[in-house]
């Protein structure tokens, strides 16, 4: 197990994200990946939400940082805020994510329509509500047919995790991967380690690849999916978090706009 270290980012104004990605490079900070904040899809309802949602903060960036590798000091003065959790993780994986990220960006995966349907009232449960369909229609085109990845910070309701982790097991078998859905990176949040997230009560973290964000609604669009959620999800959490990012090269720039100019 190695530690990886997430750090969510509110930039001071005027600061542009190919500014503070070239501080953190001069600094010698490699991140293991760096990404542009696009929504919370889901808000965290107690833990750590005064912070994070507080002041109506907008976060800026998601960066990934091996464990030993600080924040150079003149990013850590662009920045307006910062939100870290440290997470143990499978050294393969994250050894690994470089290459296995690139296989998922390049993958000649099918479009998806975005799907009819009933809306739920709010996709505070994952499901997908008439305001989260509204909002991914309202995006430029260059975001809708992008993949994108899901942070998720979870905290389990007592005795609950080995429910959770039956949704882990369908979810990777089934019911996500059938819509493109591949957790990248999957670890436990390090007590006494950088960052507030052991103290403010979360257990793990995991972050999860799409094919776009039509792939991630038609899931929670659809029934196999939501007979899943409602069965294993969520009973077993206490709170939990989503924020949806888009990953950058080191001018800011979408990721998978090179890669797929490649194909």
């Amino acid at each position: 197990m190695v530690v990886c270290t997430l750090h969510i980012i509110a930039l001071k104004p005027g600061v542009s994200v190919a500014s503070f990605l070239s501080k953190l490079r001069e600094g010698n900070a490699k991140p293991v990946f760096q990404a542009k904040a696009l929504r919370w899809m889901i808000l965290p309802s107690n833990q750590s939400a005064g912070h994070l949602l507080g002041r109506n903060k907008h976060w800026d960036l998601l960066i990934g940082l091996q464990a030993g590798t600080p924040l150079p000091p003149r990013a850590v003065a662009d920045m307006d805020d910062v939100w870290t959790a440290s997470c143990g993780v499978s050294s393969q994986a994250l050894s690994g994510y470089a290459q296995l990220n690139a296989k998922l960006f390049d993958a000649a995966t099918p479009p998806m329509p975005f799907p009819p349907g009933h809306d739920a009232a709010s996709s505070q449960n994952l499901e997908l509500s008439s305001e989260l369909r509204e909002w991914c229609a309202a995006l430029p085109a260059e975001l809708q047919d992008r993949p994108v990845s899901m942070l998720n910070l979870l905290a389990f309701a007592p005795g609950k995790k080995d429910q959770y982790k039956k949704y882990g097991v369908e979810f990777s078998s089934r019911v996500g991967a059938n819509y493109g859905g591949r957790p990248k990176l999957v670890g436990r949040v390090i007590e006494g380690a950088e960052g507030r997230a052991h103290e403010d009560g979360w257990d793990e973290v995991a972050f999860v690849h799409y094919p776009s964000l039509n792939h991630f609604a038609s899931m929670l669009a659809s029934t196999p999916y939501q007979e899943v959620n409602q069965q294993y999800r969520l009973g077993a959490l206490k709170d939990t978090f989503i924020l949806c990012v888009v990953e950058i090269d080191d001018r800011g720039e979408l990721v998978a706009k090179q890669l797929k100019h490649k194909l």
